[in-house]
């Protein structure tokens, strides 16, 4: 049986928000491997960076294809069963994943790694609006920064620990299989290819067991749309009968989609960027864990600034003005500087996905999982930007591509900070609190 807002504050929910905690580094630590394994399959696999950067593409495109199909598929398990059951879909990734790239086939590694999002989306679809209205709204905001703490550490941890089990001494291998003959560059792959079979492995025998955890865990059925309630009209009816006559919701999707392009480049794509400097390889696999120790400065600071000095509005429109000028100063300045600023843009992006989301699905009523998952499905952003700035780079200076590629993007947000999210809608109050993303 299911329970509403209303329900929540007379049951204690601290084994809950720890449950859920633990989902959410889980979000950070998976999505945040994919900045270190582009530079793996560049090696393991020879390729070049837009093949490479098909690892990001892969795993944000399932986001597109099946969040839908996951609201779809929580309205006949509960968010409870659902999130047990997008656990176990990972772990089967995570093995796919690590067998095929043992084996140095790329389409079966990329397969494994659309698998894990796939798995993702099923998570996240039940667990970004779960966190939100799971206890009373008042102290909604303690749940949040648990949720924001466990994701950004994760996301720093994830980099660490790639590096410490697979990609130690990466720049000396890089040097051996450049100067080696065809048989040498062959054996040196595949020893180096065997290195991430076991991480992978240990992962999806961790998955399995963290979805019987939660499946045998106290977590109770939350209804999304009983908390949400949309505006209604002077004689009481919903106004709205359409999911398309939220055109705040829809212009919300793009600025997601936008957002999470900007974060993945600031995120997974640093590494690419520290390298077209020519900076050692050694370091630039560890450039990602300085991109998210800025978000997790950032969401502490945002915690502590909304909304009792700033609106979550007004402190995203500051977010995307920080994003423009900290892109330009990439763009102006070489080296460890210019790389500096990228990794800045993590403070930037801390706070937008918290401010978008709950904007974007703000009165929704009984459409608020059908918004939450197309809202999902803009994390999608993350396989084009960055597949572009690949792209682009062939032909054009690097720097002038992600400043072209990244300015239009945090102005966009900007317009939505500023009026975007309020197309549409009756400026009433919600019950809806800031979400957070797994990379966020």
């Amino acid at each position: 049986m299911s329970i509403t807002a209303s329900d929540a504050p007379q049951r204690s929910h601290t084994s809950s928000i720890a449950i859920i905690g633990g989902l959410f580094f889980i979000f950070g630590f998976v999505t945040w491997l994919n900045g270190p394994l582009i530079t793996f399959v560049k090696l393991a696999f020879n390729l070049d960076d837009v093949n490479a950067f098909l690892v990001p593409m892969a795993f944000y495109l399932s986001y597109f294809f099946l969040a839908l199909p996951s609201s779809w598929i929580l309205k006949r398990t509960g968010m409870k069963r659902g999130m047990a059951l997008g656990l176990f879909v990972m772990a089967i990734g995570a093995a796919v994943f690590g067998q095929f790239a043992t084996m140095r086939i790329f389409p079966g590694a990329l397969t494994g790694l659309f698998v894990i999002g796939a798995g993702l989306s099923l998570l996240q679809t039940a667990s970004n609006p779960y966190i939100s209205i799971l206890g009373p709204i008042d102290s909604a905001a303690q749940r949040i920064a648990v949720m924001g703490i466990c994701n950004k550490v994760a996301g720093i941890l994830a980099p660490l620990v790639i590096n410490a089990l697979v990609l130690r001494g990466i720049g000396d291998l890089a040097s051996k299989v450049e100067s080696a003959d065809v048989a040498g560059k062959t054996a040196l792959s595949d020893e180096f290819a065997a290195k991430i079979h076991m991480p992978y492995m240990l992962m999806a025998g961790v998955l399995v067991l963290l979805a019987i955890w939660v499946m045998r865990s106290p977590l109770p059925e939350i209804s999304a749309s009983a908390a949400n309630v949309a505006p209604t009209s002077l004689s009481g009816k919903n106004e709205k009968s359409s999911i398309f006559h939220f055109a705040h919701l829809w212009l919300g999707v793009l600025c997601l989609f936008l957002y999470v392009g900007v974060e993945v480049m600031a995120g997974d794509a640093i590494g690419t960027y520290g390298q077209s400097f020519h900076l050692p390889l050694d370091q630039t696999t560890f450039f990602t864990s300085f991109t998210l120790t800025a978000m997790l400065v950032g969401y502490l600071v945002g915690l502590v600034a909304i909304p009792r000095f700033v609106s979550q509005e007004r402190y995203l429109a500051i977010s995307a003005v920080l994003g423009v000028l900290f892109s330009i100063g990439a763009y102006l300045t070489q080296g460890y500087i210019s790389v500096g600023f990228v990794a800045a843009l993590g403070f930037a992006n801390a706070m937008m996905w918290p401010a978008i989301f709950p904007l974007a699905i703000r009165g929704l009523g009984r459409f608020t999982e059908f918004g939450s998952a197309l809202l999902i499905m803009g994390i999608s952003g993350g396989a084009i930007v960055p597949q572009l700035f690949a792209h682009l780079k062939q032909h054009h200076d690097f720097q002038a591509v992600f400043l072209i590629l990244m300015v239009p993007c945090y102005l966009y947000i900007l317009f939505y900070a500023v009026k975007g999210y309020s197309v549409g809608t009756r400026m009433v109050s919600s019950v809806t609190a800031p979400i957070l993303s797994p990379s966020s």
